[in-house]
């Protein structure tokens, strides 16, 4: 009995021992870990809902556009905070470039734009411009067309000014370029929080 007694604790230790070991190589049935997402993020790849940190503003973003031109890609972010909204724009060619653009109607352009014009006291030069196509996430306000015009610009001090045409309607934005450095992102939960 006693014999009976010792196989039947160390039948119970060695099979406690053996789940153990399954758990621990994660070969448990039942026992498949779901993969999260990464909450690792940059100008690159940010996500509805995640806060860009600027000049001590919590920007959220709530809306993403993809520019695509051949095989050439850059994105728009639209970030909100209460009622203001900016557009940052993350392009890389050579360099990254990283600039914080808000929209403007103190500029009528009424035809094709120029290869240079004056906006409050600066002169801009054009420095590209084209047809890309357009793949949209979030809010994005009217931008909907499946392409857009675009004629982007700069000036002296890092300023920039894009003017775009989308579906016949001129939309023009104007900021500075920034160092991304500058950005703290916060990675959000995919939801949109002013949801316009």
């Amino acid at each position: 009995m006693t014999l009976l007694l010792w196989l039947g604790v160390f039948a119970i230790i060695a099979g406690g021992a053996y789940l153990l070991v399954l758990q621990q190589r994660g070969a448990l049935p039942g026992n498949k870990a779901k993969e999260l997402p990464s909450l690792k993020r940059n100008i690159f790849n940010l996500q509805i809902g995640d806060i860009v940190q600027h000049m001590g503003i919590d920007w959220v973003v709530e809306g993403k556009l993809t520019y695509t031109v051949d095989e050439y890609t850059w994105f728009e972010y639209m970030l909100q905070d209460d009622n203001q909204i900016r557009w940052l724009s993350v392009d890389e060619d050579d360099t990254v470039e990283v600039a914080l653009l808000e929209a403007t109607n103190q500029l009528d352009v009424s035809q094709t734009p120029p290869q240079q014009l004056n906006f409050a006291s600066d002169n801009y030069k054009c420095i590209d411009s084209g047809v890309a196509s357009m793949n949209r996430l979030g809010t994005v306000q009217r931008r909907t067309a499946q392409t857009c015009q675009y004629f982007d610009y700069e000036a002296s001090g890092d300023k920039v000014l894009s003017i775009e045409i989308w579906h016949g309607e001129t939309e023009v934005t104007v900021g500075h370029r920034i160092n991304p450095r500058s950005l703290t992102i916060l990675p959000g939960d995919g939801n949109r929080v002013y949801g316009i």
